[in-house]
């Protein structure tokens, strides 16, 4: 024992017996043990065989092996282990795949129902200021004062010289009783009254007496004023007694005569305000109240016409000018209730389903749910049941999320059981008969093939008026306005169904009154002017009746019309300016993508 506590105390004793400790366990780690090294990479592997790998961009992506994202061809990676669901029918997206997908999420909450009806018309004369001057004396028309139409005439002017045998013979008979007039004093003043009843006035009856012999031609004065809307008499025409000369109206006050279509007519009333615009008078709004809807609809045109009133001081409005009126009528008596923007809504013919936002410690999802609609407005549903006040829902891109959960297998629009999930390698054929499903109802809503395809070539009339104005030749843009003309007038209207055949009506007079001012045009810049009012309406047309055969661009000049800025349609993505031309050719921007 001595020995041993002598051996521990030496210093240099306890060194070297420190170290053979150490290189025994060092030895033991290397050779006798588990390689924590391999251990470690073991573990990794493991999981990593174990992990399901997904897309960063859309993980409704599921795959047991490693690779390539079938839709984006992005790396996969694994998903993380502590990741759950919490709802197994709703699809998870990442904030980066929502703005790819241009998803756009709402709070909805309830509002007044206001639907908005939109109506085409035309300025009129009022009909009760509408007068024909008429001959009050047969005979022949020896002068003429008012010459042609749009002259303005004045009550008590002298329009017309009539020579009349018959008014001869009573200024003669008229000499004679003026003769006898103390003694037969009746019979003087019935030679007077057969005068009165030519419309001659006293003063006139007195004239002829001074003048003592009869006079040859006698003056037509106008009985009201206004401006000349026909003329309906020649110089050296004979006339009866009663044959109208010329209509004339008093333009003071006129009437807007709008078109309301048979489905609209529940929601336009007497009473309702209408704001609306003249196409002739641009940047200018004006407001009336309908006074008047006719009881009979146009078994033609199917429609009826309210009509406003309003008063024109300097005449800014004329007859035949094209307006563009906006009704909003208030439904359900006013009261608040759920409104979702139609973009939000997908409909499949049979049930109506939006996107619920949902989120939580594991990030966004959506949820498919089933609604009610109720009365469509402008641009928006009323929902009555399936939607809670205050929830948010997919608003734009709603399309992109029932692609993803179709993907996965969940249930979407035309699959609301749900199915098996697509990895990129197979396509089941649950997926195909969506597709299939889909398919037929989007067809089903399409206007008809004869109908796309001369909106097709409607659509290429107007695209060669924008490249005529882009490329500043103003002869072969009036050129292309008269083609334009041309397709349009050669369009029947058989070929539209029900839907687009409305549409057709409320675009297809103002887009040809439009190509009318064109190929009228004085100068260029009434050629542009006139582009901006046909762009909204071929713009309407081929996003309701597209996409054709090739994609059409939406660009937008925010220095067009005023610096208001204005949209045209074109074939190519590049720019090129039919409001500026060459002088600011490439001003503008891409607004939409119709294909």
């Amino acid at each position: 024992m001595q020995s041993i506590k002598k051996f521990l105390n030496d210093r240099a004793t306890r060194m070297a017996f420190g170290a053979l400790i150490l290189g025994l366990i060092l030895g033991w780690l290397f050779f006798g043990g588990d390689n924590p090294v391999d251990t470690i990479h073991s573990n990794q592997v493991g999981e990593a065989k174990n992990a399901i790998w997904t897309c960063s961009m859309h993980p409704q992506i599921r795959q047991k092996e490693p690779g390539k994202c079938p839709i984006c061809g992005m790396d996969l990676i694994p998903l993380d282990s502590n990741y759950s669901e919490d709802d197994p029918v709703e699809i998870k997206m990442s904030p980066t795949a929502m703005q790819l997908a241009n998803v756009q999420t709402s709070i909805i909450t309830k509002q007044k129902p206001v639907k908005t009806i939109r109506m085409n018309g035309k300025v009129q004369a009022d009909e009760r200021r509408v007068n024909s001057q008429t001959s009050h004396i047969a005979g022949r028309i020896e002068r003429l004062l008012v010459n042609y139409t749009g002259e303005t005439v004045h009550k008590g002017q002298i329009i017309a010289y009539v020579y009349s045998p018959q008014l001869v013979t009573a200024q003669e008979e008229l000499f004679e009783a003026y003769k006898i007039r103390e003694n037969q004093p009746e019979l003087y003043l019935a030679a007077r009254e057969k005068l009165r009843n030519w419309k001659l006035t006293d003063e006139q009856i007195d004239g002829i007496i001074d003048f003592g012999k009869p006079k040859d031609d006698f003056p037509i004065m106008a009985d009201m004023s206004g401006v000349v809307l026909s003329k309906n008499v020649k110089l050296g025409e004979h006339v009866m007694s009663g044959s109208s000369l010329f209509d004339a109206a008093d333009l003071s006050k006129m009437w807007i005569l709008f078109d309301v279509y048979e489905s609209d007519m529940p929601w336009v009333k007497t009473g309702d305000e209408v704001e609306f615009t003249i196409q002739s008078i641009p940047g200018e709004t004006f407001k009336g109240l309908i006074s008047f809807i006719d009881p009979v609809i146009n078994p033609n045109t199917r429609v009826a016409r309210a009509r406003v009133e309003l008063n024109n001081p300097g005449q800014r409005l004329k007859p035949e000018m094209f307006a563009r009126g906006l009704v909003r009528s208030p439904i359900n008596d006013s009261k608040a209730t759920l409104i979702v923007p139609k973009s939000a809504v997908m409909w499949t013919g049979e049930r109506s389903v939006v996107y619920v936002k949902q989120t939580s410690a594991t990030g966004i999802g959506f949820s498919l749910r089933e609604v009610v609609l109720g009365p469509a407005l402008s641009d928006s549903y009323i929902i009555k049941e399936g939607l809670s006040n205050g929830e948010e829902i997919a608003t734009n891109g709603t399309f992109s999320i029932d692609a993803a959960a179709q993907l996965a297998g969940k249930p979407s629009m035309m699959n609301p059981q749900g199915g098996t999930p697509v990895t990129g390698h197979q396509h089941s054929s649950v997926d195909m008969e969506n597709r299939s499903a889909e398919s037929s109802v989007n067809q089903s809503m399409q206007p008809g093939a004869e109908a796309i395809k001369v909106i097709g070539q409607l659509v290429q009339s107007y695209l060669k008026i924008k490249d005529a104005l882009s490329q500043d030749e103003f002869d072969n843009t009036k050129k292309a306005a008269v083609e334009f003309q041309h397709t349009a007038a050669k369009i029947k209207m058989s070929i539209f169904k029900e839907e687009s055949h409305k549409v057709w009506m409320q675009h297809s007079t103002p887009a040809e009154n439009a190509a009318r001012g064109i190929a009228q045009a004085k100068d260029i810049g009434t050629a542009r002017s006139q582009f901006i009012a046909l762009s909204i309406e071929v713009i309407d047309l081929a996003k309701t009746f597209g996409p054709f055969e090739e994609p059409l661009f939406v660009q937008f000049c925010p220095m067009a019309n005023n610096d208001k800025g204005a949209e045209w349609l074109s074939e190519m993505e590049a720019i090129r300016n039919p409001y500026f031309g060459a002088s600011m050719l490439t001003c503008g921007e891409v607004r939409q993508e119709i294909k």
